[in-house]
């Protein structure tokens, strides 16, 4: 990489732009399948950069190009001609003539205005200002060259008779001035999502995209074969769009773990220690650990979001306490002063076992209608047995005798 006089690098875009087109491709992807029928379908570095196929059976192949700034396609522009012989490889496996194939080619950059190319774009000049057939300005075009690359292509290129060279020439579109890979996400949401509220799009947004990017690796290393079709897109933002509706909270950490992992034996928190003295098994500790997880952070994440509507999360941990204390009541009516300890500890294993097994399932129990996600109401439990100075719930009917003692070992 060269450096000017001023200190900078004179070919700035070269190592920045690269990287980026590889992140453009299923960016750009995603945006190009939501501007197609849903019928149309996707596959990535198959036998182009995008190769999408319609519902007729037309495939279309796609070089992207995301250049610098300012960026501009010449006559000789290495970008149009390495694509062009990619599509001649593809054109002669298909039958030239009778091949049912188009070639696109988006680029960020414009092309010159003197340029030949300027024939290939959407709007073309007009028909009387074209002086002659496209292969002829192609074949003059490449007879000019001192490139070996260029050349070679040439060399293919002019193993197609006329009416090939033209035939294959006239299926070449391009799209110059296509979105840079920043714009996309502005460009979907304002033209895609309109259906979205808008004080939502950004996060919606955002979980399709990362669902996106998982099924779009999915296909590069053949865990799926099958091409991405557009209804999948409209389907999945579809069903985002109603976890955002005011009866429903997105659920977006089923399944996660904490990034260090799961320590049972040595955790301290209070909500753990109150398992330990019931007995729990380390098994459904741990599980109790990721319930808890989960909450904790789907909670936050609702709350960044601004989902939540102001003494939500208070009015539910109400109602969860309540439901607590029924249960409870119920659980320890036959206890007294003299129970035996055993006796004690297998009360507290049954109202834990309400809560771990059954309060999950307690419509009642939902933070909101359509929230049926159980680490919701599990880990809020937990949560309300870790507060302090007192938990809010507890397990042990002697707990509140030794709360203090429990306090200090949990630190």
């Amino acid at each position: 990489m060269s450096i000017n006089m001023t200190g900078t690098s004179s070919d700035q875009y070269s190592a920045s732009e690269q990287g980026l087109g590889y992140i453009y491709q299923p960016r750009f992807a995603l945006l190009r399948l939501l501007q197609l029928p849903e019928s149309t379908s996707v596959l990535i570095e198959k036998d182009d950069d995008l190769d999408f196929i319609d519902n007729n059976g037309v495939k279309t192949l796609a070089s992207l190009k995301h250049k610098g700034v300012g960026d501009r396609l010449t006559d000789l522009s290495t970008d149009f001609w390495k694509s062009v012989r990619i599509w001649l490889a593809r054109y002669n496996r298909d039958g030239r003539s009778e091949a049912n194939i188009r070639f696109f080619l988006f680029s960020t950059g414009t092309v010159s205005n003197t340029s030949f190319l300027r024939h290939f774009l959407v709007e073309p000049p007009k028909e009387e200002e074209v002086p002659t057939s496209l292969s002829q300005l192609a074949t003059d075009v490449l007879a000019k060259t001192k490139s070996e690359l260029i050349g070679a292509i040439a060399t293919e290129f002019q193993y197609l008779n006329k009416n090939e060279q033209e035939d294959f020439l006239s299926r070449i579109v391009i799209f110059d001035g296509s979105p840079r890979i920043a714009d996309v996400p502005a460009i979907i949401k304002d033209q895609h999502m309109r259906s979205v509220r808008r004080e939502n799009r950004d996060a919606i947004f955002e979980r399709l995209e990362g669902w996106w990017n998982d099924t779009i690796v999915n296909l590069l290393v053949g865990k799926r074969t099958e091409p991405i079709f557009g209804y999948e897109i409209s389907d999945k933002l579809s069903a985002f769009s109603e976890e955002y509706q005011s009866d429903n909270l997105p659920i977006t950490f089923r399944g996660k773990e904490p990034s260090g992992g799961v320590d049972g034996e040595n955790d301290t928190r209070l909500f753990v220690a109150q398992l330990r003295e019931i007995g729990i098994a380390s098994n459904r500790i741990r599980n109790a650990i990721l319930d808890y997880y989960r909450a904790f952070e789907q909670r936050s994440a609702w709350a960044r979001e601004n989902l939540l509507v102001s003494g939500e999360i208070e009015e539910y941990e109400d109602r969860l306490v309540d439901e607590w204390s029924r249960y409870r009541d119920v659980v320890f009516e036959e206890l007294d002063e003299e129970s035996a300890d055993a006796v004690l500890l297998d009360a507290g294993k049954a109202l834990y076992r309400w809560m771990d097994l059954e309060s999950g399932n307690i419509n009642a129990l939902r933070i909101r209608e359509r929230v049926t996600e159980p680490y919701v109401v599990r880990g809020g439990f937990h949560i309300l047995a870790n507060t302090k100075p007192v938990p809010r719930v507890y397990w042990h009917p002697r707990f509140l005798s030794r709360v203090g003692e429990l306090l200090r070992a949990a630190g």
